[in-house]
């Protein structure tokens, strides 16, 4: 089948890890032998690559085509608005791209299916132009598409058009259909299709060699995830305070910096916190192993990736019980889940799960049921299931 994949979450040349989890998803289906796509992953316009604009000049220097893991993508620009964009932002993406979508017709992959990521205002943008060019659409939920955009009155109105406008609607957890249900989509319209791990890419290392190189000699937690308050990177400095004999890796990049850098000066813990920076997942994978404990306390999330990437290196993991994350810590190999988001509950997590420590092989083989397979399947089946009915039309 020839799919045509459409997100503003997917890896570029400048965003290497942006939405890196649409792409791997991606590139499991292609490697199935069963799929072909070309990626269309549009990008705000904006007119001048000067440092003085900051991030927004990263999007100037975004190439307008581009391949990776042997897959054309294109980055084509739609108009934007500061402020009332996000309203706006469905039509104009839609209507920017259909002459970029009738030029790849053109040039010979008329597609099967455009197979839309992100809801708000990806899903529905795709949905639009899935009518504009008689294609059929699914789209993929994620988690703050619809778990805070969702919450937005003209959001929600437009979420639930283009779910139900939709050839089918896939969600990356159960707890995420959930919500989508309690919004007012159709259930029988839903398909979990859980994330799964690259295990070949995450996998053990010498733990004890690693940790001489990054210079750890102290039980250390590691958090990873943008510098912002729902990451909850606040409550694992908090939480330093009933853990004396314990350090924490901070890794990921975001506007709290400033801010959590004082709260560890003033809670007197700056010397056992570590801010890593955004580093790329070749690098990520040696301070998976490196650590003890990953730590995500997380005020909400679909499905976190970084859970299983944790694991799949040998590493448990303690995490707030949202989103699908009862879905992924099933088990004491692979770690805890915590009730309440607090530095309490967080250190006492902590503490149990120290006092009956799963081995970095009983958490690894924990994580190998997570493999990419099921979910392959999973699309495929939905997407033949799909096109076979619109050709019994």
């Amino acid at each position: 089948m020839k799919l045509l994949t459409f997100s503003t979450l997917y890896p570029n040349a400048e965003q290497n890890n942006h939405g890196i989890f649409v792409e791997t998803r991606l590139r499991y289906l292609v490697a199935s032998g069963m799929a072909n796509s070309r990626v269309v992953a549009p990008v705000p316009w904006f007119p001048s690559e000067h440092a003085r604009f900051g991030r927004y000049a990263s999007f100037a220097r975004i190439p307008e085509t581009e391949t990776r893991q042997g897959i054309l993508i294109r980055h084509p620009r739609y108009a934007l608005i500061p402020k009332i964009g996000m309203y706006l932002a469905p039509f104009m993406m839609a209507q920017s791209l259909k002459k970029v979508i009738a030029q790849i017709i053109r040039d010979g992959y008329d597609f099967d299916l455009i197979d839309a990521h992100y809801f708000y205002p990806d899903g529905v943008a795709a949905v639009m132009l899935g009518k504009y060019f008689n294609k059929p659409v699914v789209i993929t939920a994620r988690g703050s598409d619809i778990n805070l955009i969702g919450q937005k009155p003209l959001a929600r109105t437009l979420i639930l058009w283009a779910a139900r406008n939709a050839a089918a609607v896939i969600t990356v957890c159960a707890a995420l259909k959930n919500e989508l249900v309690k919004m007012g989509a159709e259930a029988s319209h839903i398909t979990p299709l859980r994330n799964g791990v690259d295990l070949q890419r995450f996998h053990r290392l010498e733990k004890a060699q690693i940790r001489t190189e990054l210079g750890l000699n102290r039980f250390t937690l590691l958090t990873v995830g943008a510098l912002t308050e729902n990451k909850g990177h606040h409550i694992a400095i908090q939480a330093l305070v009933h853990l004396p004999d314990t350090n924490l890796m901070i890794v990921g990049a975001g506007p709290d910096l400033d801010k959590l850098q004082s709260l560890a000066k003033k809670l007197k813990v700056a010397d056992r916190v570590r801010f890593v920076g955004a580093i790329a997942q070749t690098e990520l994978i040696r301070y998976y192993n490196a650590a003890d404990l990953m730590v995500l306390m997380s005020a909400r999330e679909g499905w976190a990736n970084v859970l299983l990437e944790s694991m799949a290196c040998g590493t448990p993991v303690i995490a707030t019980d949202v989103g699908g994350s009862s879905e992924v810590i099933m088990a004491k190999e692979a770690g805890l889940l915590v009730e309440e988001r607090t530095p309490a509950a967080l250190a006492a997590a902590v503490t149990l799960l120290r006092s009956d420590f799963p081995s970095c092989a009983q958490t690894r083989q924990y994580a190998e049921k997570y493999s990419w397979d099921e979910t392959t399947r999973g699309q495929l089946d939905l997407f033949n299931t799909i096109l076979n009915g619109r050709a019994d039309l």
